[in-house]
């Protein structure tokens, strides 16, 4: 059984997936020129929220097509966080390395000139963290849970 198979790793498996079409989706904003827009950061929900989605859908079916509440809650808390984290330290690594991003932030952000590459990747990681927690509770209502006096 492979790491992204095992059913007990749903979180660890989605949330790389999660990761790597976030950072993905930077790398091509990068390569057309338009990682300067932050507001295209907006568009991070959507990976957000299908890869959930799927860690919500993967569990249930692994799980004889039952899906505790609480239990499906964590798991997309826990998903999400796992590629949001992923992400900020990608970031994090891709600042230290790239100082005209930093700068770009800096110069063009409100608050820019407090920012320095630990900030920015703390903010984009409790962002992150944050929509997977709302995502999650949307998502959870969603998808058809069991009772929550069930197991």
């Amino acid at each position: 059984m492979s790491f992204f198979s095992n059913p007990n790793r749903i979180p660890e498996s989605y949330g790389l997936r999660i990761a790597a079409g976030l950072i993905g989706f930077f790398l091509i904003m990068k390569l057309v020129g338009l990682s300067h827009h932050v507001e295209l950061r907006l568009l991070n929900l959507f990976i957000l929220v299908g890869g959930v989605y799927m860690a919500l859908k993967k569990f249930k079916q692994s799980h004889s097509d039952r899906l505790n509440y609480f239990r499906g809650l964590v798991t997309g808390v826990a998903t999400a966080s796992v590629g949001s984290l992923v992400f900020a330290l990608f970031l994090f690594l891709y600042m230290q390395s790239d100082s005209s991003l930093m700068q770009s932030i800096i110069e063009n952000e409100p608050m820019g000139r407090y920012m320095n590459p630990y900030i920015a990747s703390f903010i984009v990681a409790l962002e992150g963290v944050f929509s997977g927690l709302l995502v999650t509770f949307i998502l959870i209502n969603y998808v058809s849970t069991d009772e929550v006096n069930q197991t």
